[in-house]
């Protein structure tokens, strides 16, 4: 009989993470499947041949890592039971070949998930939210069913991006899905044998320029001064723009999966879902008032605003899109009540964010580092030694030149 083992080979690097791999063995031969799982031995239980229980509660990126082992392990048993059922003969060589083919030949949508907990298992959280927005959109195109490569062809793509367009997906939006798509594409091809057949030759998948989004100091004034008691809708739209702003632009997908537990000793800690990227502001009093009113609406929830009603990945990821579309259209109809043909979008708080602080002499270097921007490597060095106080005594002048506008003229 066929044994299969989980096993953890230590680096002989005291401190480094070491690699797992499936150990097979039958009537005195012994076969080994690498894989690119690597972790500390401290998180590993040798005897249960698995990670340890309290190491998956406390490490968020663990679940994805013990779920790739237990799915690499039930098909290395699939394939072992359909040699059995078939009365053939065969090798551990067989099982292993077969094991490598059948990942290679998989279907995308089960390729994309694999990849997906990989990149988790491997602390690259940002790249794995790009991936898993892509997927989400993907599996609704092919309505949450899977296919096979051979059919991932150029129609299918060019089809894919008729169905974007059609839903009103931006055509820098179309171009991000369409990036990431080919970029798990070409990780299929590259690492499991699959046909190159150069399906996104002709989509989009450049970045257009945008125009400005930003408004001035006077407008949110305005804004935050705007009579919305009769519409708790667009009240509630007006406070998730103001917290916005006032929290150096936090971005919607930001607030709306914020939690109670980020918010600690008058901080906000949290960890951008864009880039991964950690951010720490300071919680000024305004933002405090906009927390405390929605906390008899989230008494049952963990998360500080009432966008998100589940903690499952797939279901809170929908109540996100519907969360973003209802406030980009709650802000079209603010927008129609101050006039002047503005125009607000999500987007707007953390440009305008950025313009104001500007225009109160912030340096470029800390509203940078405030907004968690570090695409400049230079930029990266020289941010590294701000101090945080620094940039909440800016945010802190921002905010408090709102209020004051606020007083002098009233409510606008």
């Amino acid at each position: 009989m066929v044994k299969v083992r989980i096993k953890l080979r230590l680096s002989s690097v005291p401190g480094k993470a070491g690699t797992v791999f499936y150990r097979l063995s039958h009537q005195k031969v012994v076969k080994q499947i690498n894989t690119s799982i690597h972790l500390l031995p401290e998180v590993w239980n040798v005897g249960g041949e698995r990670l340890r229980d309290d190491a998956i509660q406390e490490d968020p990126r663990l679940p994805a890592v013990q779920r790739l082992i237990d799915n690499d392990i039930a098909l290395i048993w699939q394939i072992i039971q359909s040699y059995e059922i078939q009365k053939k003969k065969f090798t551990l060589q067989h099982v292993v070949d077969a094991f490598r083919i059948s990942q290679g030949s998989g279907k995308v949508l089960a390729f994309m998930q694999h990849l997906i907990d990989e990149l988790f298992s491997k602390g690259s959280r940002g790249t794995a939210r790009n991936y898993q927005c892509t997927l989400a959109s993907f599996s609704t195109f092919l309505n949450e069913k899977d296919i096979p490569f051979s059919l991932l062809n150029e129609p299918l793509i060019q089809e894919y991006a008729d169905w974007l367009e059609k839903r009103g997906v931006l055509r820098n939006s179309s171009s991000f899905y369409m990036r990431n798509l080919r970029s798990m594409y070409n990780k299929a091809v590259r690492k499991q044998g699959i046909r190159q057949l150069h399906p996104f030759q002709n989509v989009y998948t450049g970045i257009d320029k945008t125009r400005k989004r930003a408004v001035s100091e006077e407008l949110i004034a305005r804004l935050l001064g705007l009579e919305l008691s009769d519409s708790p809708r667009l009240a509630f739209a007006r406070d998730l723009f103001i917290f916005s702003y006032c929290t150096r632009g936090m971005s919607f997908v930001d607030m709306a999966y914020l939690h109670k537990t980020d918010i600690k000793n008058g901080y906000i800690c949290y960890a951008r879902r864009k880039t991964n990227q950690q951010l720490l502001v300071r919680v000024e009093g305004c933002v405090q008032r906009i927390i405390d009113s929605y906390t008899e609406r989230t008494r049952n929830s963990p998360y500080v605003f009432p966008i998100l009603h589940s903690v499952d990945d797939k279901e809170a990821y929908s109540q996100y899109q519907t969360g973003l579309r209802y406030y980009n259209k709650c802000l079209k109809e603010i927008a129609a009540l101050l006039g002047d043909g503005i125009t607000l979008t999500s987007y707007t708080p953390r440009h305008s964010w950025a313009s104001i602080a500007r225009s109160h002499h912030v340096s470029v270097s800390i509203i940078s580092e405030g907004m968690g921007h570090a695409s400049e490597k230079t930029t990266q060095i020289y941010l590294a030694a701000l101090d945080n106080s620094l940039i909440d005594n800016a945010n802190s002048e921002i905010v408090i030149s709102l209020e004051r506008w606020k007083d002098e003229n009233g409510k606008l």
